[in-house]
């Protein structure tokens, strides 16, 4: 084989070391962030390993120490808002931990799909597991999680078997529904979640309860899809239901899309019909009018599951149950009283009050 065939060879610690002029155990110390090297040291160990273009041996690193420092992440879709804001909050967090994520998406909610996930993870050696189970699937048992592997669940039913973390979805709902029924509103009508969804049910079944204990009637719930094209075609539904005047929906983008059939309907918002949505995203500030809807934590949401999985690495394997994040109502001004009975509403969509902003 001629010597352009030959693969490069890797430089090595003793190879820093000689051009550093230091022994290899000041760069292992370097390498590994320890802080009792003096910073001039530091700095030409740094140049050093600049100038060779040294990479740390991750591997044997994690044969000596047992850890690779990467948490393996599993997810059914990336399609939701909560999903991407969980995992883009458990990367940070992970990250400021000094550990990777390993992003594994599973296209089908199966046995079969999360333990071949389980698989594929463990041939990356990771340290961990969170799992974001969109889909309303661990309370049913249908789905088992290798043992012997350190794992937290996300937005699940499985707190008697399993580390759970969650938002707190019932409180949410129930913020949302108090606070239509507070204005005088007679009832509130819901825009539910996908079936599926474990986020969706427990919204619904907050909603439905926070009406029973009024003694109020529970119109049907009409469910989408999450998405605004969803929302749309159950608003322009509900934009010709006699007496609805308060919507529940159970998330941002779908009241996106109520808000737009109300619109289209002649509907004035928040005068002739209210509408709360949840998650509080960005951009709901910005819906015409500003849109009162209940703020989910995904930051805590997402260090908490760290914190779970970094726990249970360390020993500690805590105990099973569910940890709940707060929520938190943001009163915009998609939200106002009823109009008195025999005032004649409607016209152009309109901000209402003032765009102010307040939280309970």
């Amino acid at each position: 084989m001629s010597d352009a065939a030959q693969p490069a060879r890797r430089v090595s610690m003793a190879d820093v070391a000689a051009l550093a002029a230091v022994s290899p155990q000041t760069v292992s110390r370097v390498s590994n962030g320890h802080p009792g090297v003096v910073q001039a040291t530091r700095d030409r160990v740094l140049a050093a390993m600049s100038e060779l273009g040294y990479r740390p041996n991750g591997a044997a690193r994690a044969l000596k120490s047992g850890r690779f420092r990467t948490i393996g992440v599993i997810v059914f879709t990336l399609s939701t808002t909560g999903n991407i804001r969980t995992l883009e909050a458990i990367a940070n967090s992970a990250a400021g931990e000094g550990y990777a994520i390993m992003l594994l998406p599973v296209a089908l909610p199966t046995q079969d799909g999360v333990t071949g996930a389980f698989s594929r993870l463990g041939e990356f050696d990771v340290d961990a597991v969170i799992v974001i189970m969109e889909v309303h699937l661990m309370d049913t048992a249908k789905v088992q999680l290798p043992p012997g592997v350190p794992v937290v669940v996300a937005d699940s039913d499985a707190s008697d078997r399993y580390n759970v973390v969650d938002t707190d979805q019932a409180a949410g709902a129930r913020q949302a529904v108090e606070h239509l029924l507070d204005l005088g509103h007679r009832t509130v009508w819901h825009v539910a979640g996908p079936p599926a969804s474990y986020a969706a049910e427990g919204r619904a079944v907050a909603w439905r309860s926070t009406l029973e204990e009024r003694g109020l009637p529970v119109p049907p719930p009409l469910h989408g899809d999450w998405a605004a094209e969803s929302g749309h075609r159950i608003g322009l539904r509900l934009a010709d239901e006699p007496g609805c005047t308060a919507i529940f929906v159970a998330n941002d983008q779908m009241a996106l899309g109520v808000l737009l059939a109300l619109h289209e309907r002649g509907k004035s918002v928040p005068r002739d019909v209210s509408v709360v949505g949840f998650d509080d995203i960005p951009e709901a500030a910005s819906f015409i009018p500003p849109l009162t809807t209940v703020r989910q934590d995904f930051t805590e949401a997402g260090r908490l599951c760290v914190e779970g999985v970094l726990r249970q690495i360390r020993g500690d394997d805590g105990a099973r149950g569910a940890t709940l994040v707060p929520t938190e109502l943001v009163v915009r001004s998609s939200t106002a009283p009823p109009a008195p009975l025999g005032i004649e509403c409607g016209g152009e969509v309109t901000s209402g009050s003032p765009p102010t902003e307040t939280r309970t």
